[in-house]
């Protein structure tokens, strides 16, 4: 890993406690910026409550996705805020262990603070919980005179995500600045809507959306999030498209959850499906799938007059791929290999694999045999008659 160096801010800010360390210079091709926190967990089938030891993690939207791109072989650098502490270094160390080349603004103010979250996990009924400690965390106060902007504006693409304009009104100014800054000298501004409730109301975040939108390239967005904030409630492809026009957006990717992704681009319409995974922890999938996404977009070199529509193809293929493979390990980042995307992106993404299917039928009466049973599909005919499909490795 490179050596980085250590210079004390000049630009006369409101906070003049802070040093910058940035890693050697290069010229990334993915710059993100925003806040990354420190996740705790209990152990499974454990509440807070009654834990006794908590599992640390790091992750953060922007930071995700430049773990993910690393991995798959971009130049990739995160630009934030943290306080000048242990915690702080807790989460630089990780990210530089994914070779993620960092800007760092240290925040030495005796009461700056990281932001945490705790992610209790709970099988059906209970489901997932998340309980924040974020509010005045060391990122809120990131101004634009903080930033490297020679860095953002060399970058191939600029991504952000809407969680951090989100986090406060002065983080909101800056993601504005950054991102009509870099959009101006031609690098691609990327952003994801990533509404998060417990953060701002739909009003609010439509309001922040509409006025960013403008200096952005690539919209990401859920397709819950554009229902609830961006009020588009029509089908799939005419909801992309409609988005396209509205902000003059070179590239519209909608995520649907178990169905998928649809995109627009350059008048053609994409759509991706799936592939299948067990889920051990869904957090940060959406991170991987941007991730993968931006990635492939970026690297592909197709020839020839396709070369548009082979590249989203491609790109949403390998954004599906990276998505599912996040999907079967813990944390909020996702540890993977150009290989192992690969060899997913080369399975039918409606296929379950090197499996072997086993079917049973059962009456109603029969339900409690199986209610607790896992890895199954479930379904009852108009006879009442339950249908299972069992998957077994071989």
């Amino acid at each position: 890993m490179e050596e980085s160096h250590v210079h004390k801010t000049t630009n006369g800010d409101n906070n003049a406690n802070a040093d910058a360390d940035t890693d050697a210079e290069t010229t990334p091709d993915i710059v993100t910026i925003g806040e990354t926190m420190l996740r705790l967990s209990p152990p499974t089938g454990v509440r807070i409550t009654q834990a006794n030891e908590f599992e640390v993690h790091v992750g953060g939207a922007e930071s995700n996705v430049a773990v993910i791109a690393s991995q798959l072989g971009c130049q990739t650098r995160w630009i934030s805020k943290l306080p000048a502490s242990p915690l702080g270094r807790r989460i630089t160390t990780a990210l530089r262990g994914y070779d993620v080349e960092l800007d760092i603004v240290w925040d030495h103010d005796d009461d700056a603070r990281v932001g945490t979250y705790y992610f209790e996990p709970g099988g059906t009924p209970r489901g997932d919980t998340v309980h924040y400690d974020r509010a005045g965390s060391s990122v809120t106060t990131l101004t634009a005179t903080e930033l490297p902007l020679e860095t953002v504006n060399s970058a191939s693409i600029c991504y952000i995500s809407g969680i951090t304009p989100a986090l406060s009104g002065t983080l909101r100014t800056t993601v504005e600045t950054v991102l009509q800054t870099a959009q101006s000298v031609g690098t691609q501004t990327a952003f994801d809507l990533n509404y998060r409730s417990k953060l701002w109301d739909t009003a609010t975040a439509k309001k922040a959306y509409q006025s960013l939108l403008p200096y952005v390239d690539i919209l990401i967005g859920a397709e819950r999030d554009v229902n609830a904030c961006l009020e588009r409630n029509a089908d799939p492809e005419s909801i992309v498209r409609d988005l396209a026009s509205t902000f003059n957006l070179e590239t519209v990717v909608l995520t649907r959850g178990d169905n998928g992704a649809v995109a627009f681009h350059d008048n053609t319409i994409f759509e991706q499906p799936v592939y299948d995974a067990e889920t051990i922890d869904a957090v940060g999938t959406g991170d991987a799938f941007v991730g993968g996404f931006l990635t492939q977009k970026l690297n592909d070199s197709h020839p020839g007059p396709d070369k548009t529509s082979e590249d989203i193809a491609s790109a949403l293929a390998t954004g599906a791929a990276t998505a599912a493979l996040k999907r079967t390990m813990k944390g909020d980042v996702a540890a993977i290999t150009p290989a192992e995307v690969a060899a997913v992106r080369d399975t039918d993404s409606t296929d379950t694999g090197d499996i072997s299917r086993w079917y049973c039928v059962l009456s109603k009466e029969s339900e409690c045999i199986v209610s607790d049973m896992r890895d199954k599909k479930m379904k009852w005919d108009e006879g009442g008659w339950l249908n299972i499909v069992f998957s077994v490795g071989r």
